[in-house]
């Protein structure tokens, strides 16, 4: 019979790594958010509210 275990926060945050969303149109980093790069392992893109353009644009994962 397994054991099973609780994860830790150390296991956890091995699996989610932290990434920033720009704005498509004007190119400012305003969001920051987790993933994980198991489900997940292409960029990210989403349709999110730009307070700089004042609307919802697309935004992709950048690099840091």
């Amino acid at each position: 019979m397994a054991i099973l275990r609780d994860l830790t926060q150390v296991e956890v945050s091995k699996v989610r790594v932290q990434i920033t969303l720009a704005c498509e149109e004007c190119k400012q980093r305003n969001y920051t958010m987790t993933k994980d790069k198991k489900k997940h392992p292409d960029r990210m893109e989403t349709k999110k509210y730009c307070r700089f353009c004042k609307t919802h644009t697309p935004h992709k994962e950048t690099k840091k």
